[in-house]
């Protein structure tokens, strides 16, 4: 069985995902927030399991509540893809209320509100395909337990709610990966700062020690060589490669230069600059908010104030600008800020 999931952008959400992939040896992940991304995510899912049709699969959304014509919508293209032939089971588990009416309505819809959604998939791993082994349950049982003691907020007192606190600040603020561009790199990051911290599950003071660690665990993870560094460095240089990876993908032009294009990258003065001397080829680097304000970059090749200021009314120094692109409308699809962008530079 193949595994497509989706799954929520917090604690809760990502957690649900370590539990699925302690399961599933393929399978293909998604993370949506709530409103247009919940939409397009389900879109691209489902553009995916076209190329799947010999394969059973299971559609698995965790922590996420759908609208009510989000369910009726997904209802129909499910239903239309098994009516084409293709096998596929529909599971959403999750706890918010606001999907009732949905959970009344569709039989996959599966909704509980005592349980966290981590809880809730962990059980029905355990219950429907006797998933983990003991091993694997002595680590993984009591953080779901610290998870569902944050996420639904039990009581203070409650074993491990302290190190769930922990938890939700440890996975809120694991930025140093871009999980736009990065969405799978950022995932599994995200999975092994949770993976890691249950080492400090069963101690006294768990909690502290991990708050401690955790600046040594996420440098340890990003480090290329045994050469240390601060964590910004690390984090620069582990961004450079990972853009150097893909730069191809990313490359728009302006006359006769070539820029590198990010999307919601943010901050981005370190890495662009250690790009552009690692890539003396390219000439400049654009990074496009999620609201269309941007950022540009440059070694002295190109006057990025002057760009900015014919794309958009920017402007600032030679070497580092900015601007809003007044016209750009919200997404979370990278070919479309690529296509919206390079029209205005073919523009120029």
């Amino acid at each position: 069985m193949t595994l497509f999931h989706i799954s929520h952008t917090d604690l809760d959400g990502y957690c649900c995902q370590l539990i699925t992939k302690e399961y599933f040896k393929k399978g293909f992940f998604y993370n949506a927030n709530y409103g247009l991304e919940v939409k397009l995510t389900i879109k691209k899912v489902l553009e995916d399991i076209l190329e799947h049709k010999d394969e059973e699969i299971l559609l698995l959304i965790s922590d996420l509540n759908l609208t009510n014509q989000e369910s009726k919508d997904l209802n129909k293209d499910i239903n239309k893809l098994i009516e084409e032939g293709f096998k596929i089971k529909l599971q959403l588990l999750d706890h918010h209320a606001s999907g009732q009416k949905s959970a009344d309505t569709y039989d996959w819809y599966f909704l509980d509100l005592t349980r966290c959604a981590t809880k809730i998939v962990y059980d029905y791993f355990v219950e429907n395909y006797n998933a983990f082994d003991e091993d694997t349950k002595k680590w993984l049982s009591p953080l779901v337990d610290a998870v569902n003691a944050i996420d639904i907020w039990l009581d203070h007192e409650t074993k491990n709610f302290e190190f769930g606190k922990v938890l939700l600040m440890m996975v809120s603020k694991a930025r140093e990966i871009n999980n736009t561009l990065f969405a799978n790199e950022n995932r599994d990051y995200r999975i092994h700062l949770l993976k890691e911290s249950t080492r400090f599950l069963d101690e006294i003071d768990g909690n502290i020690k991990l708050d401690n660690e955790l600046h040594s665990i996420k440098k340890e993870y990003l480090k290329l060589d045994e050469k240390d560094n601060t964590l910004d460095n690390l984090s620069a240089s582990f961004l450079v490669k990972t853009l150097d990876e893909i730069k191809d993908t990313l490359t728009v032009t302006y006359k006769e230069h070539k820029g590198l294009l990010t999307f919601t990258l943010g901050s981005i003065s370190i890495p662009a600059n250690a790009f552009l001397k690692a890539n003396p080829d390219y000439d400049f680097f654009i990074d496009v908010g999620r609201k269309g304000n941007a950022s540009f970059r440059a070694d002295g090749k190109v006057d990025v104030a002057l760009m900015a200021a014919k794309l958009a009314k920017g402007g600032g120094h030679v070497n580092a600008s900015g601007a809003k692109f007044d016209d750009f409308k919200e997404t979370i699809i990278y070919d479309d800020v690529k296509k919206y962008v390079q029209k205005k530079l073919d523009a120029l």
